[in-house]
């Protein structure tokens, strides 16, 4: 299945997409699950009473695709967990070398933004960059849970633009501040359930493109932390939630390795583009 969450009324509304269509589940479902985590954390009973509910959706419920302003698909997680230098290539190309442990940061909610909607370059700074990667969303609660088991806690993927500022994220040792301002987390369109790719959503090509430059060109399975094994360490330490989002991380091509450096601008179109769970583009535009 995949979800799509999108504004209406001033508000959000969950959707299955069906095709070019969406059934609008706050009409074939009034009284059922209304965003995404809550079919999440309901688990197989939530997302059963969704697939009904867009099966059975008359024509009153069906809305066009095309045209809908898109929000990030789960736009209240309670923890946004990122890898860093997961690609070994990424990080050779910044100077670090292979780790033996993921590198791991975090990033808050208010740094998302959806399919459609402009990333923001910030006023301060000229280093946007992007990151295409693979966003991993929990779907039960778990803690010291193994390798094998891992992958259980998995309720789907979906795209994501890591899109960072790159003098702010070299300021310090730790790179949070780079990697939260306003508006730079690309994060959609769709969320797609697990079952409906490889285990660990592994073997799946990755590619940015920059105005419709490809830039970064890699396969999921080049990660040197997989999903499974991630959620495994990262479980050791905190327990994971439903509705948690695990970002996992980019290949090499980013923009500051490049020579001359290449950073996105006013009018440029990033996109993320995933095998199987579709494409990611954002808008850049200057902070008013």
């Amino acid at each position: 299945m995949r979800f799509v969450s999108f504004s209406k009324n001033s508000g959000a509304a969950l959707g299955v997409r069906l095709g070019d269509e969406v059934a609008d589940l706050s009409v074939a479902a009034p009284g059922g699950p209304q965003d995404l985590l809550t079919v999440i954390a309901a688990g197989e009973s939530g997302f059963q009473q969704a697939k009904t509910a867009a099966e059975g959706a008359g024509a009153d419920a069906r809305i066009p695709y095309a045209g809908l302003e898109l929000l990030p698909p789960m736009h209240n997680p309670s923890k946004i967990i990122c890898l860093g230098l997961n690609y070994v290539d990424h990080a050779a190309e910044g100077g670090w070398e292979a780790a033996d442990y993921p590198t791991l940061f975090m990033r808050g909610p208010s740094s998302l933004v959806g399919h459609g909607q402009p990333i923001v370059r910030p006023r301060v700074s000229e280093q946007l960059d992007y990151e295409a990667e693979l966003v991993a969303i929990i779907g039960k609660r778990v803690r010291h849970v193994s390798e094998a088991d891992a992958l259980d806690a998995v309720a789907g993927y979906s795209c994501f633009n890591d899109a960072s500022i790159r003098d702010y994220q070299m300021r310090t040792a730790q790179w949070t501040i780079g990697k939260n301002f306003d508006a730079t987390g690309g994060f959609g369109p769709d969320f797609v359930t697990a079952d409906e790719l490889p285990p660990g959503a592994a073997g799946l090509r990755i590619q940015a493109r920059l105005n419709g430059k490809i830039m970064q060109d890699a396969d999921t399975a080049d990660m040197m932390f997989g999903v499974a094994q991630s959620i495994s360490l990262i479980s050791e330490a905190l327990t994971l939630e439903p509705g948690d989002l695990l970002v996992m991380g980019t290949p090499s091509g980013v923009g500051f390795a490049r020579t001359p450096p290449i950073y996105m601008k006013q009018d440029d179109t990033i996109e993320i583009d995933i095998e199987s769970i579709g494409i990611l583009s954002n808008p850049i535009e200057n902070e008013s």
